[in-house]
């Protein structure tokens, strides 16, 4: 048995460098765990917890722009499997849908020839999955059929369109950054274009950007920080074009949405970040840095990092921050990008081609005292994956961000003295590093084939010469760095391998006045990195080298110059054989031959020892010795000398500038000249020459191919009419006379038995690079060094460099269930879920990070079940069980609040059970719960107070505070209207209004008449007030829910309705999104989960209501989930639970063993 393993058949892969401009904006990380990144007109899929580059994507003709992953927010089963889906965009206006692990391209979508500027998927509605929003420069969005690249509807606007973003809140609402300002849509639908032009508004200041204004006067108090800024910039929102007066905020990087807060907008600019409430149309919060600070390129924001409220602004702190890149002219940081699962792992891309990947960690322990700094500390949650956690639980340190800092301290609030909870620091960890090519060009050279003798320790590495030269060493089976080699000091020309443990290269200087240069020719051992110049004090100012040729057995070496005679040296003794004549022709190409007398050599030699070594031993001892192990004697003896003892005969040949073959043979000390066979009238002057078996072939600089059959003494000419051919190689192998031919525009693949070309590869056909060396890497893949700073392993055809990627040898194992088959997906998930059939749970199927929180006992279903979303990347299940689990904690509470207290007592304290430091985020905004949900609003509107600067934005305050039943403070901020305001008289009278109303019964009805009359005539808005005035906000919500307010008429119901009025009112929403014109039932379901035991009067009525029906409801629900099993396979888990579903469960199992019966017996059957 081999005690080895040997991957002779590599798969074809790309190796990549530096970035293209165009490819800044090039990179997504998707719910799916991957990373993807244009590189040029290639798309690199790198995993993110390996380091790793699985994947390679080539069918772009120009550079990539923009490249999206597919959303996870579905529901996974067999018809609707976990895949691996990726759109890209490139220079040219092409879209492709890429099927990733298969690295084929799914449709090709082609709209407009200029770069694409934005994509998205839609992940808002159930409808379909595959609907991809795409911006067309210059002014045009189109909504396309990512499945069958069919376009659904185009729509264009007035101005070019820069990027989009989306309201996570609201899919309606869309708003375009454009190059004049921003565009609010509010009407955009997937089943048709938006109806209006949006509402087009301007971003302005009336003084200068804050980081550049001057500062204040030395008598005020000077705040500092974001305050100082805040209180600088006063950036409005307008429906007119600035003045002169104004300056226009044109240079705007980025815009979004945040996910965190309902109705508030991220800007990015040069010098600060902007956080704008867009209800108020006023900003909320800024992050500045000075003028001599590096400017901000890219920001993100997260779900769960929100920022401090106070009753001022909203401040967002500096926590932690990572090690500084040195930034040069060409080594800039591009584009940065956050894991969206978790939300504690970033990646940066850097211009050069690396890609540092960064971990967020929380250490805990105090950290120094500063009272300057005024940042609250940070504490651990006590809880892990939304459950509290158990005394002898194991949990994962730095899970997600939201595992790592307690949700009260995000939201400004002093946690309650607690011994579980540590305060925790910030870190930023460098966790892994991808580093591309250097800068082109590069001379590459694979290392010597593999045999049958050296298949022991044989490792396919590539040697790439760069133009800082240095020498990178690629080991081409798992396409990682072997080591990376500082040799030279300046381009590297060549390199050429003498074993499979080191290689000659050799640089030339830039030249002089005299045309002279300093050549250096390096000798570099692989193993130990050790580098000496071969050639000794020789290579200063001489003509430079033109190429090194080494002979067939690794012996001798030929450097030829391009004004002086060839050399020829001893690779083995490092001296020089011979300098040729100043007489000696000028070398244009030269190659050895493959035929030696090495064999002959070693059979006189074994002869003579065998001989020596029968005269040493006796008659007697020969008869008792066997002759095969005096064999196996002589022949270890032969092969440990046979390197220095022999000297075999080798040749070359090569060609002057008149086209004359020169043949050359040398043998130990000796040269000899040989035959000389004069030029072909049909050639030009031979540019290179390779030669294998009875086959020489001579390429020139007009694109002539001769080749010659030394055996049968016959040459063939064949014009390619492509230009001049630099160079030629032969395949390795026996008997593989396949032949790679590089030209100034390609490359060919010829067949030299048959003397036709088997493929051709040619810039500006099929390829948009231009290649500069070649090489073969096995006798049926070619590697390609270009000039988009790419090297290229491909197949023989050089089509695409893309693979399967279960073909792929990778050096670590890569946790993705994306690459499984649809069926293994799911039952890997299903085993890791719940395995109740066996007791214990077991991890045989994979080895898995979290294996031991896993098979941990104490950990709870709930807790596993957002566990395993989180390791599949499966936003629409994350969703799910993350509120799904808070509320079934809080009725799991409440219900044991129920057994202490009464339930008059119980009823009292309704609503307000869940402490503030077990609340739902904000960012879940409609599904918190009615009380944190209050308070939140409550604090944004005083926020908003705060900051108005206009009688429109006071206007605003009051009417949200008349909502939220502040009267009185609303009766201030109405009594501040001026008496020159057109509206003061109307505005005087609403205060008197709601000063003196009562609850009378004919005051109510006339307001109710009122307030019913102006609703009826477009007077929704002061109508819902009204209603609000006397109590009546659930018929406020019916009117609301009626005009199509449904977003609205929820808010309503969260801060003014008690939980049986608010619990129906959201119910009707809920149909209303199960409803096919919105068709967007898993949100219903999240927001049928958030009304929780509020839809009751108390728990024991739910109590009561859950032993009537709910016995048929998990009855139904383990029925399905035994289907469900039983399609994956699992039959043990189905028997289960079709055991606990009844009747039906067992009649499900007693079909499915008559169909088993059926198939195995059709003969009985039939």
């Amino acid at each position: 048995m081999i005690p080895y393993t040997v991957n002779i058949k590599l798969a074809a892969r790309t190796l990549t460098g530096a970035l293209n401009l165009q490819n800044k904006t090039a990179v997504d990380w998707g719910w799916q765990g991957l990373i993807a990144q244009g590189c040029h007109s290639s798309i690199l899929i790198i995993d993110p917890k390996t380091a790793q580059t699985i994947q390679v994507l080539e069918r772009h003709k120009t550079n990539v722009v923009k490249v999206k992953w597919s959303r996870e927010n579905y529901y996974h089963n067999l018809s609707s499997p976990y895949c691996l889906r990726l759109a890209s965009g490139d220079a040219s206006g092409k879209i492709i849908v890429w099927d990733v692990v298969s690295g084929t391209a799914h449709c090709e979508i082609q709209e407009h020839s200029k770069p694409i500027q934005d994509l998205e998927w839609l992940w808002n509605q159930d409808a379909s999955r595959d609907l991809l929003l795409a911006v067309h420069p210059p002014n045009y969005i189109v909504l396309w059929n990512g499945d069958t690249g069919t376009k659904l509807w185009k729509k264009s606007y007035a101005e070019n369109i820069l990027s989009f973003s989306f309201d996570p809140f609201d899919p309606s609402n869309m708003a375009l950054l454009t190059s004049e300002g921003i565009v609010f849509i509010t009407d955009f639908s997937h089943s048709k274009p938006p109806g209006s032009t949006g509402k087009k508004v301007y971003i302005a200041s009336p003084h200068a950007s804050p980081a550049h204004t001057k500062p204040a006067p030395a008598a005020a108090p000077v705040p500092t920080g974001a305050k100082k800024a805040l209180n600088k910039v006063k950036v409005l929102i307008t429906n007119e074009k600035p003045t002169a007066e104004a300056v226009t905020l044109n240079d705007c990087l980025q815009l979004s949405y945040l996910p965190s807060k309902r109705n508030h907008m991220l800007l990015l600019y040069p010098r600060e970040i902007l956080i704008l409430d867009l209800e108020l149309s006023q900003t909320v919060g800024v992050v500045a840095i000075e003028r001599s600070g590096v400017p901000f390129i890219q920001v993100r924001a997260l779900h769960t990092f929100t920022a401090n409220s106070s009753v001022q602004e909203l401040v967002y702190d500096l926590r932690s921050q990572c090690d500084a890149i040195r930034v040069t002219k060409t080594v800039r940081p591009y584009r940065m990008v956050i894991c969206p699962v978790n939300e504690n792992n970033a990646a940066l891309m850097v211009s050069d081609g690396r890609v540092m990947l960064w971990e967020l960690k929380a250490h805990t322990g105090r950290a120094a005292a500063n009272p300057s700094s005024g940042l609250s500390p940070l504490y651990s949650p006590v809880s892990f994956c939304g459950a509290p956690l158990g005394p002898n639980q194991k949990r994962i340190q730095d899970l997600s961000l939201n595992s790592m800092i307690g949700q009260t301290l995000i939201a400004g609030e002093a946690p309650p003295p607690s011994s579980n909870q540590q305060e925790v620091q910030l870190k930023f960890l460098l966790t892994g590093l991808l580093s591309g090519l250097p800068l082109p060009p590069f001379a590459i050279r694979m290392c010597p084939p593999l045999t049958t003798k050296n298949i022991n320790h044989y490792q396919p590495l590539l040697a790439v010469g760069t133009s800082n030269g240095s020498v990178l060493v690629y080991n081409l089976t798992s396409g990682l760095l072997h080591k990376e080699l500082s040799v030279h000091s300046c381009e590297v020309r060549g390199i050429e391998w003498v074993s499979l443990t080191s290689f000659l290269s050799f640089a030339t200087s830039a030249p002089n006045n005299m045309g002279l240069v300093r050549n250096e020719l390096q000798h570099v051992d692989l193993p130990t990195g050790r580098c000496f110049a071969f050639r000794g004090e020789r290579g200063n100012d001489e003509p430079p080298i033109e190429m090194i040729k080494v002979s067939h057995l690794k012996q001798y070496l030929v450097v030829v110059f391009r004004d002086k005679p060839l050399e020829l040296w001893d690779i083995r003794t490092g001296t020089l054989l011979r300098e040729m004549a100043k007489n000696f022709p000028t070398v244009t190409a030269l190659e050895w031959s493959p035929s030696h007398n090495l064999k002959s050599l070693k059979k006189k030699q074994m002869a003579a020892r065998e001989a020596m070594a029968r005269q040493t031993v006796s008659d007697t001892e020969q008869s008792s010795v066997e002759s095969s192990v005096i064999s196996l004697l002589q022949d270890a003896e032969s092969k440990s000398e046979i390197s220095q003892a022999i000297s075999a005969r080798e040749h070359f040949v090569f060609t002057d500038t008149d086209g004359q073959v020169y043949h050359i043979t040398v043998e130990g000390n000796t040269v000899k000249d040989g035959a000389r066979i004069p030029p072909d009238g049909s050639m030009g002057s031979i540019a290179c020459i390779a030669w294998k078996g009875d086959t020489l072939v001579l390429g020139d600089v007009d694109g002539n191919l001769n080749f010659w059959d030394l055996k049968a003494r016959l040459s063939r000419g064949i014009p390619t009419h492509r230009g001049w051919v630099k160079k030629i190689r032969f395949a390795p192998g026996k008997g593989n006379q396949k032949l790679l031919v590089m030209y100034t525009d390609g490359a060919e693949v010829w067949d030299t038995k048959e003397v036709q070309m088997v493929s051709s590869m040619r810039i500006g056909r099929n390829v948009n690079y231009r290649i500069l060396d070649i090489d073969w890497c096995t006798s049926d893949k070619v590697v390609l060094a270009s000039d988009d700073g790419c090297i290229r392993v491909l197949e023989m055809a050089m089509k695409s460099a893309s693979y399967r990627m279960d073909e792929q040898d990778l050096t670590d194992p890569v946790w993705c269930p994306y690459l499984l088959l649809p069926r293994a997906a799911l039952t890997l998930k299903a085993f890791l879920l719940l395995q109740p059939w066996s007791g214990t749970f077991t991890m045989d199927i994979t080895q898995v990070d979290m294996k031991s929180v896993l098979q941990d006992p104490e950990l709870s279903l709930l807790q596993r079940c957002l566990l395993v979303s989180r390791l599949f990347g499966d936003e629409s299940d994350l969703q799910f069980w993350t509120v799904a689990s808070h509320y079934l904690q809080s009725f799991a509470q409440a219900r044991q609040l129920s057994v202490s207290k009464s339930e008059e007592a119980h009823a009292q304290s309704e609503g307000t059970h869940s402490s503030p430091q077990n609340h739902l985020d904000i960012c879940h905004d409609i599904l918190c719960e009615s009380s944190y949900f209050q308070k939140f609003q409550l604090d944004r509107v005083h926020l908003q107070e705060v900051k108005r600067s206009s009688y429109e934005h006071t206007k605003k305050c009051a009417d949200q505070l008349l909502l939220l039943g502040q009267t009185d403070r609303a009766v201030q901020l109405l009594l501040e209207t001026s008496a020159d305001n057109t509206s003061y008289y109307c505005d005087s009278l609403k205060a008197c209004l709601v000063t003196t109303i009562t609850s009378s019964g004919p005051s109510q009805s006339t307001i109710k008449l009122v307030a019913t009359n102006m609703i009826a005539n477009g007077k929704l808005a002061e109508g819902v007030q009204l209603l609000c005035l006397i109590d009546k906000a659930a018929d406020a919500c019916r009117y609301l829910q009626t005009y199509g307010e449904w977003n609205r008429a929820a808010w309503l119901a969260k801060v003014r309705l008690n939980p049986a009025e608010s619990s129906d009112v959201l119910k009707r929403w809920a149909e209303h999104l199960c409803s096919s014109q919105v068709n967007q039932k898993s949100k219903a379901i999240l927001v049928l989960l958030s009304l929780g035991c509020k839809t009751y009067k108390s728990v024991r009525e739910l109590n009561f209501l859950l032993n009537l029906f709910a016995h048929k409801l998990i009855e139904a629900a383990f029925l399905d989930y035994a289907r469900l099993l039983r399609s994956l396979g699992l039959r043990e888990g189905a028997a289960l639970w079709a055991s606990r579903a009844g009747s039906a469960g067992q009649q499900l199992m007693e079909d499915k063993q008559r169909k088993e019966e059926s198939c195995c017996h059709p003969s009985e059957t039939v």
